[in-house]
């Protein structure tokens, strides 16, 4: 390995390379709600009862709706949903239905939420805590179901074909997958303690 040489650059830059979701919520009058978010992550709680967790900013329609719902999806966005996510990131929902490009919206198998047609893997999940840090709101979120394109039949949660997602990945731009470049101990496997 080469040795990296790195400069500080402050505290402000918070460039997080993350893939790109879509949260789905129910309005009070019963219709749809979605809204890009990257700030989305794992954790787990014991054993392999995953929950996910989604921090929003500011003062979104879908950070409301699940703040008083306490239920929403998380749909992966590919990057043919590009044009969508950029779309619904761009358009608040507080100005109307966000409708002016088509798309499909179905409904959760488990849970009772909004859910994107196009995204081959979503998550329905129930919020089981909230944390509060400055304008922002966690989700600590309990996986109910996960629905995933039929192309995808996993063994496990390491074997998840991420090229068949092609997932859009977000760090102040939107990039896309490279190649699979191993499985997990495959680089070291002839390493001998």
């Amino acid at each position: 390995m080469t040795k990296c040489k790195r400069k500080s650059i402050g505290t402000h830059f918070s460039s997080c390379v993350q893939p790109a979701f879509i949260i789905g919520t129910n309005n009070e009058d019963g219709s749809y709600e979605f809204a890009p978010i990257t700030w989305v992550s794992a954790t787990n709680d014991k054993d392999w009862d995953y929950h996910m967790t989604v921090s929003m900013y500011g003062t979104k329609r879908t950070k409301t709706n699940a703040l008083r719902e306490k239920k929403l999806s998380i749909n992966l966005v590919s990057t043919d949903m590009l044009r969508l996510m950029d779309y619904l990131g761009t358009h608040k929902g507080k100005n109307g239905k966000k409708d002016a490009i088509p798309y499909e919206v179905g409904r959760g198998e488990v849970v009772d939420v909004p859910v994107l047609e196009a995204s081959r893997w979503v998550y329905e999940c129930e919020v089981v805590k909230t944390v509060e840090l400055g304008g922002s709101t966690t989700f600590f979120c309990k996986i109910m179901n996960i629905q995933v394109d039929e192309r995808l039949d996993p063994k496990d949660t390491f074997d998840v074909d991420i090229s068949l997602l092609d997932p859009v990945i977000y760090s102040s731009y939107y990039y896309k997958l490279g190649e699979k470049l191993g499985q997990i101990g495959e680089m070291s496997k002839d390493i001998k303690d």
